[in-house]
Order: structure tokens, then C-alpha cells, then sequence
């Protein structure tokens, strides 16, 4: 009966695809994005629409009326109906049945969403029999059965809306910005500003929220106005990446891009920030990259903690013989955050007011140290350590001193 049916031969052959690929199935399958179309139009199919014609009717519809409880505890199938239902970036009814097919391929839920619709004849009346697959018990079996198989397949898709990105106040942010049809796009990101050293934000990126503000349909000069009343206050923004897991252009934004390009002929999509260390891989913690570095150890350097004392301080620590550590150096938006690499215990932590200096070895280019005040509240003064770390090259120890650097101009909201 299924052959019968176009929809369900072609979901038939997406799902067979999807299993000749083996091990969990990702953003980044060529299949992916068919087989969730087919789902779509299946659910969609024979949908009957409302007598009078207020407002169109989407699958959305019956998902969200579906029994939530079990014996009083809400199943699986109601934690992703509510975690669609209550999402804020998904505002129709097509955005949240969008969400619920992700969710439910993770959960593997689906299959229950449908065999509960069958059994809900008030739902199921949504669907003309004769045209439809959902409301024709002759094709749902088939559907059923080649849903049980998918739900036996293993996904790991991202179910991230959006990216957060944080960042300290300051005078320059270094974005510059395009609105296209009430959305705002970063066109450029500027060379050595703070948002470049966070290396998040890509050119082609959208901003969808500033501090829970919204910039959906934004007019013009609207990020400005909302920048200017939080000036002096942390930032944090929600961002709609342009670039979808296969590299390729997120779909829904072609036709922004489209105007984006004749508004700006010389614009060109970001596909990774510029700044870019060498040597092992930093690694991924919380949305931030971290260095991997040895921390060789500290030395006192007295009442004083300028930059000259590192041409002695640093020799100090060396001669010292101490047992390097393997740790993950994160240059953050108000601090430095030294975490032991094995464990990811926090060694240490320095705002950057207690800071007073940063430089590098000019006898050994991949190391450098920092001057921290080791006592600021001693009634005779503060007194200074000298930290000092080795890094895999001498371009990364060159953009750590610089981040750090930059860390004192950056926080002096903070100061």
C-alpha cells in the first residue's frame, strides 16, 4: 500500500539513506534536510483548513493538544511538545512544528505523536481521509512502521536556537550593521576591536537580541539606540548564525543575503574569525576556546609591578625548577581564568584591575608572564607575583599578550 503512495516511497528511501551512513545521524547529513521535508509534507498532507478561513492550519495545531500526562507525570512526547511550545525565537506555528520534528527525531518521539493522534478522534479530524496519509488507516500502518524505524536510529542534531554571545562593555565594539527587511545584519567585522578578540561574531551573522531585546523587524538604527541606553552595562547577544553544519548558507537566509549583496556588492560571508592561534587545537569549553598552555610557575617581585621586573622575574621562575602543569587559559571578558587541564579545577583568577603588567621573554618568543597584585588590601601597599606560562608558539603568546592587553582598555567600565 505504501508503493501506492509517493510520499511515503520517498520517506522510505530517505530513511534507508539515512542508515547506510552509520552511527548517529547529524546536522551535517547530506540526508537530513529531505528527510525532515518528507516528514512535513506527510503531516501536512490532506490537512483540512478552517470553514471560514481564519487563520491557516498547520500540524502544529493538533501536536500542541496532544494529552500531556501520563498517570500524572509528563511523558517524553509532552517535555517536546512543551520545549517547542514555550521556545520564544519560534513565533508561528510552522517555526514551532519545525522545532518539534528536531526534538522528536532526538527524542524519538515521534512514532508516539502520531499513534496518539489515531487515537484521539477529535485530532484525527483534522484530516480529509481522501487526501490525506495521517486521516487514511490504509496509509498510516506504512507510515507507523517506517517511523519505528527511524525512532530506532540514533540523532544528534543541534537543538540551539541561536548563540549567545557575551562581551564587556566598551567604547567600540567593532560591528558594523545592515538592516535587511526588519533583520540586522553584521556586514563586517572590525580589525583589532573587541569583538574580533572575542571571535564569535562572523559577517554575514544576524543579531536577533541585545540583553533580551528584540530585533526582529528592527527599523533602522535600532541596535544603535538599544547599544546607546546599555552603555557602561555588560552585553549579550543572541546571534542567528549564517552558516549551517555543512558549511553551506542557512537556508531561510538566501533571500536576505540576496538583497544584502545588491545593498552591498563588495559584502562577503565570514567563515571564521580572523584571528587564529597555531599549535594544538584550543579547546571548546561553554561556547569559548581555550589556550593550552604550561603554567612553569610564580616568583614575588616586591612592592612594584611594572614591566621592567619581567626581564628578571622571568628568569627567576625558570631557575626555579618547577613542575610545569598542563593547564586552559581562558582570556575572558573582565578576567583571566587559569583552569588545570585534567580536571578543569580553577587554579586562579585575575580582573584585570588587579593586573598591572604583561610581556614576553625576548629570550625564549613562545613565553610570557603577567604581573598580579598579590595583597591590594595590605595596609603597607600592594605586592606583586610574577606568573609565568609557555604557549605552543610564538604567534599565540603574541595574541595572548595582545587579548590581555586589551583587557585593560576594554574593562575600564569596570575600573
Amino acid at each position: 500500500m505504501a508503493g501506492k503512495e509517493p510520499l511515503l516511497s520517498a520517506l522510505k528511501g530517505g530513511v534507508l539513506r539515512l542508515r547506510e551512513g552509520g552511527g548517529p545521524c547529524t546536522d551535517a547529513s547530506p540526508h537530513l534536510t529531505s528527510l525532515c521535508q518528507l516528514l512535513e509534507s506527510i503531516l501536512r498532507k490532506g490537512l483540512r483548513q478552517p470553514v471560514w478561513g481564519f487563520g491557516k492550519r498547520d500540524y502544529w495545531h493538533w501536536l500542541e493538544q496532544l494529552p500531556t500526562e501520563d498517570g500524572g507525570r509528563p511523558t517524553p512526547l509532552a517535555i517536546s511538545i512543551q520545549k517547542a511550545g514555550s521556545c520564544e525565537k519560534a513565533r508561528t506555528a510552522q517555526g514551532r512544528g519545525r522545532y518539534f520534528l528536531r526534538l522528536a527525531l532526538q527524542g524519538k518521539v515521534l512514532a508516539a505523536a502520531v499513534r496518539q493522534l489515531a487515537q484521539t478522534p477529535r485530532l484525527l479530524e483534522f484530516y480529509d481521509p481522501a487526501s490525506s496519509i495521517l486521516g487514511n488507516e490504509d496509509l498510516l500502518e506504512p507510515f507507523l512502521s517506517l517511523l519505528l524505524v527511524v525512532t530506532e536510529m540514533d540523532f544528534s542534531l543541534d537543538l540551539q536556537v541561536c548563540i549567545t554571545y557575551e562581551t564587556v562593555p566598551c567604547r567600540v565594539l567593532g560591528m558594523v550593521l545592515r538592516y535587511v527587511d526588519g533583520r540586522v545584519f553584521v556586514t563586517e567585522v572590525l580589525p583589532e576591536s573587541q569583538a574580533e578578540v572575542d571571535e564569535v561574531v562572523l559577517a554575514g551573522d544576524i543579531l536577533d537580541e541585545i540583553n533580551g531585546c528584540s530585533l526582529r523587524n528592527a527599523y533602522s538604527g535600532q541596535a544603535g539606540a538599544v547599544l546607546q541606553k546599555l552603555k557602561g552595562q555588560p552585553l549579550s547577544f543572541c546571534l542567528l548564525r549564517w552558516r549551517w553544519h555543512d558549511g553551506e548558507v542557512y537556508e531561510p537566509l538566501l533571500p536576505y543575503l540576496k538583497v544584502l549583496k545588491e545593498k552591498e556588492p563588495h559584502f562577503q560571508l565570514q567563515r571564521s574569525p580572523r584571528r587564529r592561534g597555531e599549535g594544538e587545537p584550543r579547546r571548546l569549553q561553554g561556547g569559548r576556546l581555550l589556550y593550552n598552555l604550561r603554567y612553569l610557575g610564580r616568583t614575588s617581585v616586591g612592592k612594584y609591578g611594572g614591566k621592567e621586573v619581567l626581564d628578571w622575574a622571568i628568569p627567576a621562575v625558570l631557575e626555579g625548577h618547577w613542575a610545569a602543569r598542563e593547564v586552559l587559559f581562558d582570556v575572558m571578558e573582565a578576567e583571566v581564568l587559569v583552569q588545570e587541564k585534567s580536571s578543569s579545577k580553577v587554579l586562579c583568577r585575575y580582573p584585570y584591575p588587579t593586573i598591572s603588567c604583561v610581556g614576553r621573554c625576548m629570550d625564549s618568543s613562545n613565553l610570557f608572564a603577567f604581573c598580579v597584585a598579590a595583597s591590594p588590601e595590605s595596609p603597607d601597599g600592594s605586592t606583586f607575583d610574577c606568573l609565568v606560562f609557555a604557549s605552543s608558539s610564538e604567534q599565540e603568546c603574541e595574541e595572548i599578550i595582545k587579548r590581555i592587553a586589551a583587557g585593560f582598555k576594554h574593562t575600564e567600565w569596570f575600573v
